[in-house]
C-alpha cells in the first residue's frame, strides 16, 4: 500500500493527541491546550518532513537545483536579470543547503515538542514557513503560466495546466510521498496559522523538563541528523529507498507494465478555451467527438485532455532509455541481457573544459602522370600525388582536465572490482549524462577504463542511484544489488554473496 497525505495527517494526529495527553499528564495541564497540541502537531509533522528527507539529502539537493535553474531563467527575462547568475553560483553549493535545511527542520520539530527558547523558535518557525510558501506558491501558479511566457508576465497568464508547471513537485516528504504542489501549497498555508500564533502566543507554549535537558536534546538532534546525512551520500547510499529504481525490481518488466497502463488510459473530455472570450469549457470526450465542427480550431485551442488514471502511475522507469555516443539505442541489450552485468552511474563527470584555439592546415593535393624512366614505350603513365596548396585556418580545440580526487573514485575505488568482472566475463559498462563524445573518451582514458561509456537523461541518472559514481548490479533487467563507490567490495565476494 503506497502512502497517501491522508495517512500522514492521520499517523501525525494520533502522534500528536498521544504526545499532549503525556503532556498534560507531566506537568498537570499546559498553559493553553490548544497551543500545546499545536506545537506537538507542527513538531511531529516537521520530523517526518525532515526525517525522509536525511535518509537521502542528495534528493533535496536534486530539487534545489531545479528550483534554482528556474529562477534564473525567471529572473534573467525582467528587470532584476542581475539576479540571474546568482542561481547557478547558489547550485553549486545545493548539497549544503539540503543538509542545512533538513537539519533546521529536525531541530524546530524537537524544540517545537520540547518548549525550547518558545520565541525565538516562533520566530524561526514562521521564516521556515514563509520560506516554503513562496516556493510551494511559486511551483503552483506556474501552472498558470503558459508555455514561453515569463512568470512576472501577469497579463499573460491562463487557466491552471498541470503540464505547464516548471517544477512538478516540492519535494516536501522526498521520495517518500510526492504532492501536487497546490496540495503543497496549501499544506503550508494552512501551517501559517499556528505559525503565527506561536509568534503571537509563545508563552502559552509548554515547555518540558529542564532548560539544559531541552538544549540537550535540540544539540543532540542537531549532531543526530547531520551524521544520518552523511551517512547516506557521503559514506553510503540511503539506508532507505523511496524512489522506483530499488533492488529487486526488474527495470524491463516495470517499464512494459508502466507504458501498458498508459496504453490504457480513456480520455474523459477536453478543456477548450474561446481564443476571442477567454471563456473555457470542459465537453465530455463523446460529445466533443460529435460536435468538434462546432469548435474551430481558429477560434478555439485545446488547454488540456481530462484523462483517467492510469492503474500504474508512470515513473522515471518509464523513461529508461541508454544510447551510445553515435545515438544507437541499447536499452534493449541493457535489460535484457541474461547474465549479471554491471552498470555503473555517473550522471556528471567532474572535470573542466579549457578550449584553446589552435592552428590547422588543411592540403590540397594534385593527380598528375609522370613518365617512368626505361618502361616499355606502351607502358601506362605512372598516377602521382602532388602537394597542391596548403591553407591556414583557426579551429578550437577542447582540452578537458578531470578532478584528480573524482578518478581516484574510479581508478582506486571501482575499476579494480570491474576489471575482474570484465576478466570473468561479465559485461560491463558505464552511463553518464549526454556530453560531447570527446569528453567521454578522454575520461575512459584518464581512468585505463576498457568499458564503454554510454549516455542517458542526467535526471533519470540521479534516481537511480545517490552515488557519483555508483555501481548496479543487473541480471536481465533485475536490479540485484547497488552499491556506493566508497563501498563497492571485491568481486569475489560480490559473486560469493550475489551470483549464486
Amino acid at each position: 500500500m503506497s502512502i497517501t497525505l491522508t495517512h500522514l495527517v492521520l499517523f501525525v494526529t494520533v502522534v500528536s493527541a498521544l504526545l499532549t495527553v503525556a503532556v498534560y499528564a507531566l506537568h498537570r495541564g499546559p498553559k493553553n491546550l490548544l497551543i500545546s497540541y499545536l506545537q506537538n502537531w507542527v513538531g511531529s509533522l516537521f520530523l517526518v518532513s525532515g526525517g525522509v528527507k536525511a535518509v537521502d539529502p542528495l534528493g533535496t539537493a536534486y530539487k534545489m537545483e531545479q528550483y534554482f535553474a528556474e529562477f534564473e531563467a525567471t529572473f534573467a527575462d525582467t528587470w532584476a536579470n542581475f539576479l540571474a547568475p546568482m542561481f547557478p553560483w547558489l547550485s553549486e553549493y545545493a548539497i549544503g543547503f539540503s543538509v542545512f535545511m533538513i537539519v533546521l527542520e529536525m531541530v524546530l520539530g524537537v524544540a517545537l515538542i520540547v518548549g525550547w527558547r518558545p520565541k525565538l523558535t516562533s520566530r524561526v518557525l514562521l521564516a521556515v514557513l514563509l520560506f516554503f510558501t513562496v516556493l510551494t506558491g511559486f511551483t503552483y501558479l506556474t501552472g498558470f503560466v503558459p508555455n514561453g511566457v515569463n512568470f512576472f508576465s501577469f497579463s499573460q497568464w491562463g487557466e491552471y495546466v498541470d503540464t505547464n508547471m516548471r517544477v512538478t513537485d516540492c519535494g516536501c516528504f522526498g521520495d517518500f510521498l510526492k504532492l501536487e504542489p497546490r496540495t503543497s501549497f496549501l499544506k503550508d498555508v494552512v501551517l501559517l496559522v499556528p505559525g503565527f500564533l506561536f509568534v503571537f502566543l509563545y508563552g502559552k507554549k509548554h515547555r518540558l523538563w529542564t532548560a539544559g535537558t531541552r538544549t540537550g536534546l535540540v544539540i543532540a538532534s542537531l549532531v543526530g541528523t547531520l551524521l544520518v546525512c552523511f551517512a547516506s551520500y557521503v559514506w553510503d547510499i540511503p539506508a532507505f529507498d523511496f524512489r522506483p529504481f530499488k533492488e529487486g525490481v526488474n527495470i524491463r518488466e516495470q517499464q512494459l507494465a508502466e507504458e501498458e497502463a498508459m496504453g490504457n488510459v480513456e480520455i474523459l473530455a477536453f478543456q477548450l478555451k474561446n481564443k476571442a472570450s477567454g471563456t473555457v469549457v470542459e465537453v465530455p470526450y463523446e460529445q466533443y467527438m460529435k460536435e468538434y465542427k462546432n469548435y474551430p480550431k481558429d477560434e478555439w485551442e485545446t488547454v488540456q485532455q481530462i484523462q483517467t488514471e492510469p492503474a500504474i502511475p508512470s515513473t522515471k522507469i518509464s523513461e529508461f532509455e541508454v544510447s551510445d555516443v553515435n545515438g544507437e539505442d541499447v536499452t534493449e541489450a541493457i535489460l535484457s541481457d541474461p547474465n549479471y552485468s554491471f552498470m555503473v552511474v555517473a550522471y556528471q563527470l567532474d572535470y573542466e573544459n579549457n578550449p584553446a584555439n589552435v592552428t590547422m592546415y588543411d592540403t590540397t593535393y594534385v593527380v598528375d602522370t609522370v613518365a617512368i624512366a626505361d618502361a616499355p614505350a606502351d607502358a601506362a603513365p605512372q598516377l602521382v600525388r602532388r602537394v597542391g596548396d596548403v591553407k591556414e585556418r583557426q579551429a578550437v580545440q577542447n582540452n578537458y582536465t578531470f578532478d584528480a580526487d573524482y578518478l581516484a573514485r574510479w581508478t582506486e575505488g571501482v575499476n579494480p572490482t570491474l576489471n575482474e568482472a570484465q576478466a570473468a566475463g561479465l559485461n560491463v559498462y558505464a552511463i553518464s549524462k549526454y556530453q560531447n563524445p570527446d569528453a567521454l573518451d578522454d575520461f575512459r582514458h584518464a581512468t585505463q577504463s576498457s568499458f564503454p561509456v554510454y549516455v542517458a537523461d542526467d535526471i533519470l541518472l540521479k534516481t537511480i542511484v545517490r552515488s557519483n559514481p555508483g555501481v548496479v548490479l543487473l541480471r536481465n533487467g533485475e536490479i540485484i544489488k547497488k552499491w556506493h563507490w566508497r563501498k563497492l567490495p571485491s568481486f569475489s565476494e560480490i559473486r560469493a554473496e550475489f551470483m549464486k
